[in-house]
C-alpha cells in the first residue's frame, strides 16, 4: 500500500472538545484579525510594511498547498474525518501541520502590515494554541495511523527542518 494513502475508518467524526478548539481559534482569529485596523500604528517602519506582505504571500502559498493536498480530508476539527488518508506529500512531507503554519504567519503578517504591538502580541499567542491544538489532534493522528510515529520523526511541526 502506498505510505500516503493508508486509510483510517475507526473515527467518529468531531467530538464536544474538537467543538472547544474549533471555537478558541474562532475567537482568537476574529480577535487578532479586528485588532490590526482598530490598533494600527504603533510603530512606521517600510522595512516591517515589506516583510508583513511577503509573510502574508507565503501564508497564502502555505496554506492553499496545505488545502489543497490535503483534500476531502481537511476538517477544522483536530479528529481525523471517517475514511480519511494520512497525507505525507506536497506541502506535507516538509511540515505536518502547513495549515496551522500558515495562520501562524498570516497572524505575524497581519501585525507587521498595520505595524500594531497588540496584534503583535495576539500574533504571538497563536503559537502556543497551535502547539496545543497539534499536540491533541497528533494524538488521534497516531491511534488512527500507525505509522505517524514514524512520519513525525521525519518532518517537523510547523516550520520545515526546525521545529
Amino acid at each position: 500500500m502506498n505510505r500516503d494513502l493508508h486509510t483510517h475508518s475507526g473515527s467518529t467524526g468531531p467530538t464536544p472538545r474538537d467543538g472547544a478548539w474549533v471555537a478558541a481559534q474562532s475567537v482568537l482569529m476574529s480577535v487578532l484579525i479586528a485588532s490590526g485596523p482598530w490598533h494600527s500604528g504603533n510603530w512606521h517602519s517600510p522595512a516591517g510594511l515589506i516583510l508583513g506582505g511577503l509573510l502574508f504571500v507565503a501564508a497564502g502559498a502555505v496554506g492553499i498547498a496545505g488545502v489543497v493536498h490535503l483534500g476531502r480530508n481537511r476538517t477544522p476539527f483536530p479528529s481525523p474525518r471517517p475514511g480519511s488518508v494520512l497525507i505525507r506529500h506536497g506541502v506535507y512531507a516538509w511540515c505536518r501541520h502547513p495549515l496551522y503554519t500558515s495562520v501562524l504567519l498570516a497572524g505575524a503578517s497581519w501585525a507587521l502590515l498595520w505595524q500594531s504591538s497588540w496584534t503583535l502580541v495576539l500574533a504571538m499567542l497563536q503559537f502556543p494554541f497551535f502547539l496545543a491544538k497539534s499536540r491533541a489532534e497528533e494524538r488521534l493522528l497516531r491511534r488512527a495511523f500507525p505509522e505517524y510515529e514514524d512520519y513525525a520523526r521525519q518532518v517537523k511541526r510547523f516550520l520545515p527542518g526546525v521545529f
